[in-house]
């Protein structure tokens, strides 16, 4: 009686089974792995913010938080001034960064010609966007304070955090209008469009999800530094609504001020501040969400 042998074909195939069983399983190992590690940021995230929570809401629902100056006594006073000035921050930030941002990207995406200087620039953008804030402090404070004699104002400390947004904004600009199909772009030079008309009615509107996630991202780090502004000349104390041209406050300033101070009624103070910070930002994140969606949609 003859013995069937396996086949050469039996064998690879048994082996390539194995091999797709043991990568299947590895890849479960690291889901899990990763969901773990998902998790985990999550619960810390949350004991933060229940803490806050904890120790700052019954401070911020108190009458006159949201509208008063601030006060010496750690049960008086509000962050009126700090909210102002953060908002003007904001305001001032995406006026500024976001025109020059996106048309720095436009022109190394769309213009620019592959040179050594254009990968030099690309370079330096990118290393642009890692280097820390207190960096850019020092910079609007030689360039903002002293150059141009603005001085310790809230346009030096609006225009420093420009210039610490304008990097991400191009990169993350860049990305979004290079990702739009060069289809796209041939179909409208096809009929006939010029570059630009390309770019305003085609490009732009397929990019502008991607660009409006790098300007939130952005302005929203923006908001949130401190040290930058710690440099350029913010104050800790005002008893007046801040100007364009005169002495200011924010929000991460306040913040660091209260945090410092040994009387246990600022700590309330402190997460009340966070909160409203936290809000700030949260309704940024949505507005450029809702923007997200409603272009892409088109």
């Amino acid at each position: 009686m003859v013995k069937s042998t396996p086949t050469n074909n039996s064998v690879n195939t048994a082996e390539f089974t194995d091999n797709l069983e043991r990568r299947e399983a590895i890849g479960k190992v690291f889901e899990y792995l990763f969901l773990i590690g998902l998790l985990i940021g999550l619960f810390v995230l949350a004991l933060l913010v229940l803490n806050i929570l904890h120790d700052g809401l019954g401070r911020l629902l108190t009458p006159g938080f949201l509208t008063e100056t601030p006060s010496r006594f750690a049960e008086r006073g509000g962050i009126r001034p700090a909210i102002i000035g953060s908002f003007f921050l904001g305001l001032i930030v995406l006026l500024v960064a976001v025109p020059i941002g996106v048309g720095a990207a436009l022109y190394l995406e769309e213009y620019a010609p592959k040179k050594w200087w254009t990968a030099l620039i690309e370079i330096n953008i990118g290393n642009l966007a890692g280097i820390p804030s207190i960096v850019y402090g020092l910079l609007g404070l030689g360039v903002f304070n002293y150059l141009l004699g603005f001085g310790p104002t809230l346009i030096s400390g609006a225009l420093t955090l420009a210039l610490l947004s304008l990097p991400v904004i191009i990169v993350t600009a860049r990305e979004a209008i290079r990702a739009v199909p060069d289809s796209l772009r041939n179909a409208s030079y096809g009929l006939g469009t010029t570059k630009w008309q390309t770019i305003q009615h085609h490009v732009l509107p397929y990019a502008i999800p991607g660009i409006l996630t790098g300007v939130i991202i952005s302005v929203s780090r923006a908001m949130g530094d401190a040290a930058s502004l710690v440099v350029v000349g913010a104050v800790s104390f005002l008893t007046f609504n801040p100007g364009l041209f005169q002495r200011f406050m924010a929000l991460p300033i306040q913040i660091f001020s209260y945090i410092t101070r040994p009387e246990p009624g600022f700590a309330s103070a402190a997460a009340a501040t966070i909160i409203v910070l936290i809000i700030l930002i949260l309704a940024l994140n949505a507005i450029a969400i809702y923007l997200r969606q409603r272009y892409s949609s088109h």
